[in-house]
């Protein structure tokens, strides 16, 4: 998550994040599609239709919510300021999906997408859902950017349509899994990972780089990614007396775990990733959030080029704080939108070429792809939550080691 604070095959409803279960990619990608037209003119303005896809429903609607309401941000901005491609005037309008985290039905919004004939998508939240719906959308030749999918696997398939505008779960376990022994000096860490494929992957991730530091795994357990009673697995763990218990997973299981952890008398502290470094997870866990770890890909928010105006919009218009993702969906249209322009051109064929070249200064800070899609140079912060809200310790750039941060160590 976020900036901390993120699929093939992939559970339902619960907390998958930046995230779902992991699949095989063809090796050779599909030949894409003829590309999507402009819908007809209306009011003199031609409409181009931007797809968005998150869960909407289920435990971590709040997420999807936060995601949609940053791509409407931006689509409304760019409106009220009048865009004109191609000599045509243009509206944007925002055709949204509930994916439901459900990799199943990920592909089944995908392809209504399609065949709606949007001009681009932002999204999905999850990988376990962004990744299978990334092949429906590659065979159509529709580009795609995810401001939350962190799992490795998304742009491993080489879909020249898939991008991502967030540093991804080797970025942020490497910083993880640095941060748990340079600065928390752990050395007996338990994993825990909720079986999709963000929570696995950055449990994996994570992992390896604390093995790297010379840390040793004393269990690896897995959960449900639909289940909010841990104390079976916390009490294996408790007996393994650990310094710290990683979580791979979302706001709305580590909650619950942090709050059954206290109850268990387990003096580790929880760490994770993005996809609990959220306010939500703060009122779930109430007392017991107090001192967990959890990074997020990104700067931290408060310097985040442009945030404060942002923020203040944001709150404005939708009073309501920001979740995780809203500054990179929003960032998602702008870069969506600047390539049209350069392209001159609102077809997904003509100004896929462009998008690839971005280089822009969005919300979230500078914006470049590699040649996989990945952004270059995607920085981590990790933060500790304390006495009710997210406390920034350290920002990585690069997935660097973290230095030594205040006196983190000692908590």
């Amino acid at each position: 998550m976020t900036f901390a604070r993120l699929t093939l095959i992939a559970a339902a409803v619960a907390a998958l994040a930046a995230c779902g279960k992991k699949e095989e990619h063809a090796a050779a990608p599909a030949a894409p599609a003829p590309a999507a037209a402009p819908a007809a003119a209306a009011g003199g303005e031609t409409v181009v239709k931007i797809g968005h896809v998150a869960p909407l429903t289920g435990s971590i609607a709040h997420l999807g919510k936060d995601n949609e309401n940053g791509v409407r941000l931006a689509i409304d901005e760019i409106n009220a300021s009048g865009l004109e491609i191609g000599g045509k005037k243009i509206k944007l309008e925002l055709v949204s999906e509930d994916d439901q985290a459900d990799a199943k039905t990920a592909t089944t919004v995908a392809q209504r997408l399609v065949d709606a004939k949007v001009a681009g998508v932002v999204g999905h939240l999850n990988s376990g859902t962004t990744i299978p719906a990334s092949t429906v959308y590659n065979a159509a030749g529709i580009p795609q950017i995810s401001p939350s999918a962190t799992a490795t696997d998304y742009t491993k398939a080489g879909y020249k349509t898939a991008f991502r505008v967030i540093a991804n779960d080797l970025a942020q376990g490497k910083a993880l899994g640095n941060f748990a022994v340079d600065t928390l000096k752990a050395r007996n860490i338990a994993v825990i990972d909720d079986k999709t494929a963000y929570g696995s992957g950055l449990a994996k991730e994570f992992e390896n780089a604390a093995k790297a530091k010379g840390a040793t795994i004393v269990t690896h357990e897995a959960t449900q990614n639909d289940k909010t009673d841990f104390k079976a697995i916390l009490t294996n763990i408790k007996a393994k007396k650990p310094d710290i218990v990683f979580f791979g997973g979302m706001d709305a299981q580590a909650g619950p775990m942090a709050q059954q952890m206290k109850q268990l008398g387990i003096s580790a502290k929880l760490l994770g990733g993005d996809g609990f470094q959220s306010p939500k997870f703060i009122e779930l866990a109430g007392a017991a959030a107090e001192g967990q770890y959890a990074s997020s890909p990104g700067m931290p928010k408060e310097q985040l080029p442009g945030f404060g105006d942002f923020n203040d919009k944001y709150k404005k218009k939708f009073n309501s704080e920001i979740q995780i993702y809203a500054p990179y969906c929003y960032d998602a249209v702008k870069v969506m939108v600047d390539a049209m322009k350069r392209a001159n051109s609102t077809e997904p064929a003509k100004y896929l070429p462009e998008l690839a070249k971005t280089d822009m200064q969005g919300v979230s800070g500078p914006i470049k792809f590699d040649d996989k899609g990945d952004i270059v140079g995607g920085s981590v912060t990790i933060y500790q939550a304390k006495g009710g809200k997210w406390e920034v310790l350290t920002t990585v750039n690069g997935a660097a080691a973290p230095a030594e941060t205040k006196d983190a160590a000692k908590k």
